[in-house]
C-alpha cells in the first residue's frame, strides 16, 4: 500500500452507502453532490438546444435510479471523444411482493421475492428494514414519488435450530423459507384493543379499503395495515394517501471501518456503490476548478445504471438507449465549435474516439478458497483497482485499453492489479461487453478488490477507495491527450 493513500474518501464512501438501502436513495444523494459542484439538471423531456453549452455541466436521471453526468469542454465541438465511466446503483436484495401480507402459526409475515444472485443464506438472522419508494396522491390529484427508509429495526428470517435438522450444509427454499417475520399477530391485535382472535387478522380494518370502485385491492389490504401505516408516517401522509410502492429489504447494521490497523471495510452494497461514488467524485474532482474545462476537447462523462444484476433490459438498464440517446443528442446539437448545422456523422465520429471504462467491482482473493483462484491472478485489497480480463469476453478489456489505463494509473501514481478467472471456474459479467458491443466504443473493465461479493455484508480495502477516485480524476483529466496516442485503426 501506498503511504500516500488516505483513508478519508472511504469513510465519506461508507456514509454514502449508510444513507443508500436503495438506488433510489443513492441517485438522490448523487444528485445533492453534483449540484454542490455546479453541476445543472437537464430533463430527457425537455430541448437541450439553449440549455447545453461549452463549459457546461450537467446530469439527468431516469426512474429515479439511474443517473448519468457530464461536463462538456470549452473546446469540445460534435464528433470529438467522449471520455465515460459506466458502473451501476443496484445490488441484490429482497423486494416486498406486490401483495406481501402473509401470516402463520401466530406470527405476521412478509411475502418477498429474489432480486439479483443473492447469497440469500446470509440473509437468515439479520435485523432488516425496508427502504425504497411510495407512490403518493397530493392534494392537487398528483402522484408524486417519496423516498422511504426506516430507521429501525422490523423483520428477521430465522434459521431453524440445529437440534430441529441437522444438515451438513444450510439449504433452504427460496419461496416457502425465506419469508421473513415481522412480529406476533397477538401483538397486532391488541395494538387495536381486540382479542386474541387469529381470525381477525384476516378481515382488512374497518376504513381500510375504499368504497369506490377500484382495479386493485387498496394497499392496506394487500399487506399488512401496520406496514401501510409506518410507510405512511416515514413520509408523512395519511395511510390513504399512498396509492403504490417499491420496498425492498436492507440490513439496519451500518457499515463500518474495521481490521486491526483499520484498512477494512465492512458493508452492505460494495457492489457496486463503490464504484458509483468513485467515479462521481474522480468527474467532480476533475473539473473543480473554473479552468478545468478551458482547454478540453472531450465530454467527460458517468453512467450509473439501474438493474445491472438482472441483466440489464430494462429502459433504466445499461442495455437501454439511456447513454447511447445522450451521446446523440449531444451530437446534434446547433452552435458548437461555430457550426450552424450539425454534422450528420458526428455522433459515429464520437463513439469511434471514445473509452469507456466499466467499472464493477472485482474479487479479493480469499485466504480460505485460495485453490479457487488463479496462481498469478490473485488481487489484494488496498493494493489497487484490478483491470478484469476474460479470453471468452465477459469482459471488455484489451490490450490497447490495459496501454491507456496504466497510463493513466501513472499519472495519478496508483496501482493496478490484474485478475483473469480459472479456466475451470465460471466469470462473472459487467456492463462492459453490452455497452461495447451497443456503442462499439473501446472498452475496459475493471474495480476494487473485495470479498463475499452479493452477500449481505462485504468486505473491502479502505485505502482502495482513493486510488480509484484519483485514478478515475487521472482518466478524465489526460484522456484527450491519451486517446490521440492510441493507434490502432
Amino acid at each position: 500500500m501506498d503511504a500516500s493513500a488516505s483513508a478519508d474518501p472511504g469513510h465519506e464512501l461508507l456514509s454514502f452507502i449508510n444513507a443508500s438501502p436503495t438506488p433510489f436513495h443513492a441517485v438522490s444523494l448523487l444528485k445533492q453532490k453534483l449540484d454542490k459542484a455546479g453541476f445543472n439538471c437537464l430533463q430527457e423531456k425537455e430541448p437541450w438546444s439553449r440549455t447545453c453549452k461549452a463549459g457546461g455541466k450537467y446530469y439527468l436521471t431516469r426512474n429515479a435510479s439511474t443517473i448519468l453526468a457530464f461536463a462538456i469542454g470549452r473546446k469540445w465541438k460534435p464528433g470529438n471523444p467522449v471520455a465515460m465511466i459506466g458502473a451501476h446503483t443496484d445490488s441484490p436484495t429482497l423486494r416486498v411482493k406486490p401483495i406481501s401480507k402473509k401470516q402463520g402459526d401466530g406470527f405476521i409475515q412478509v411475502g418477498v421475492e429474489t432480486y439479483g444472485g443473492g447469497l440469500w443464506h446470509t440473509w437468515f438472522d439479520r435485523d432488516l428494514s425496508m427502504a425504497g419508494r411510495a407512490m403518493v396522491k397530493d392534494r392537487n390529484g398528483r402522484f408524486v414519488q417519496k423516498l422511504v427508509k426506516v430507521q429501525r429495526p422490523i423483520l428477521r428470517i430465522p434459521t431453524l435450530a440445529i437440534h430441529l435438522d441437522r444438515q451438513e450444509t444450510f439449504a433452504f427454499n427460496n419461496e416457502t423459507q425465506l419469508f421473513p417475520i415481522a412480529g406476533l399477530i397477538a401483538a397486532e391485535l391488541n395494538r387495536h384493543g381486540e382479542g386474541d382472535d387469529t381470525a381477525k387478522a384476516e378481515t382488512p380494518r374497518e376504513g381500510g379499503s375504499s368504497t369506490r370502485f377500484s382495479p386493485l385491492k387498496a394497499p392496506d389490504e394487500r399487506h399488512h395495515p401496520h406496514v401501510v401505516e409506518m410507510i405512511a408516517n416515514e413520509v408523512k401522509v395519511a395511510p390513504s394517501e399512498i396509492v403504490d410502492f417499491e420496498m425492498v429489504l436492507y440490513d439496519t447494521q451500518k457499515s463500518c471501518v474495521g481490521g486491526l490497523n483499520e484498512e477494512l471495510l465492512f458493508s452492505p452494497r460494495l457492489d457496486n456503490l463503490e464504484m458509483s461514488f468513485c467515479s462521481t467524485v474522480g468527474l467532480i474532482n476533475s473539473v473543480n476548478s473554473s479552468s478545468s474545462l478551458d482547454d478540453e476537447e472531450s465530454i467527460r462523462l458517468i453512467s450509473l445504471f439501474d438493474h445491472e444484476e438482472i441483466g440489464s433490459k430494462t429502459a433504466q438498464g445499461a442495455d437501454s438507449n439511456f447513454l447511447s440517446a445522450v451521446i446523440r443528442r449531444l451530437s446534434v446539437l446547433p452552435g458548437f465549435g461555430g457550426n450552424a448545422e450539425p454534422d450528420p456523422d458526428a455522433y459515429e465520429q464520437s463513439l469511434s474516439k471514445s473509452f469507456l471504462i466499466s467499472a464493477d467491482m472485482a474479487h479479493s482473493v480469499n485466504p480460505n478458497y485460495a485453490a479457487k483462484y488463479e496462481t498469478d491472478h490473485k488481487p489484494e485489497m488496498n493494493k489497487g483497482t484490478v483491470i478484469k480480463i476474460n479470453a471468452n469476453a465477459r469482459y471488455a478489456t484489451n490490450s490497447p485499453g490495459i496501454v491507456l489505463v496504466e497510463e493513466t494509473a501513472r499519472r495519478a501514481r496508483v496501482p493496478l492489479q490484474l485478475f483473469v478467472v480459472r479456466n475451470d471456474s465460471s466469470c462473472g459479467s459487467t456492463i462492459g461487453p453490452m455497452l461495447s458491443a451497443a456503442l462499439g466504443t473501446r472498452t475496459l473493465d475493471l474495480g476494487n478488490a473485495q470479498l463475499s461479493m452479493h452477500s449481505i455484508r462485504e468486505t473491502g480495502g479502505i485505502y482502495d477507495v482513493d486510488y480509484a477516485i484519483k485514478l478515475f480524476e487521472s482518466f478524465f483529466v489526460h484522456y484527450n491527450e491519451l486517446g490521440r496516442s492510441l493507434t490502432i485503426d
